[in-house]
């Protein structure tokens, strides 16, 4: 396989991790997608910056809700050396701790700068571009 197939390959495993961990509430894996220095853009009001300042901001935004589910796809990852950049696509749904028959659910697109540490490939700048503001609906 050739660098540029397997370093695609990898870069895609880490938006999935990134996922997957967040679903299962596991913040120690979800932080290995990230650098120390991670910029982080397009969450909350403003920018956040550092691994520990974003990764406590997500364990508090977890909070609200029971559970989520984060589906991601549709990945364009361009390469250049040590370095890369992704764009993905995300749906999720968050159901309320509140009130577990209302859903959020968010239509958006990752855009991501990557580089390639000794640890693997790593998200040195995350951004998420809605596509549409969270939608509520009540489920019956």
């Amino acid at each position: 396989m050739s660098d540029s197939i397997a370093d695609r390959l990898a870069i895609a495993d880490v938006i999935i991790r990134y996922a997957t961990s967040v679903d299962q509430r596991d913040l120690q894996r979800y932080a290995t997608c990230f650098t120390e220095d991670i910029v982080v853009t397009g969450f909350s009001g403003g920018e956040m910056r550092g691994l520990g300042p974003y990764v406590e901001w997500v364990g508090e935004a977890l909070s609200r809700f029971s559970h989520t589910h984060h589906q991601v796809g549709n990945h364009e990852i361009t390469v250049n050396g040590d370095r890369a950049h992704m764009r993905t696509y995300i749906t999720a749904t968050h159901v309320l701790e509140s009130d577990p028959s209302v859903l959020v659910i968010l239509w958006g697109i990752y855009d991501d700068q990557l580089v390639r540490t000794p640890d693997g490939w790593k998200i040195t700048k995350h951004h998420l571009e809605r596509l549409i503001e969270p939608r509520q609906i009540k489920t019956i």
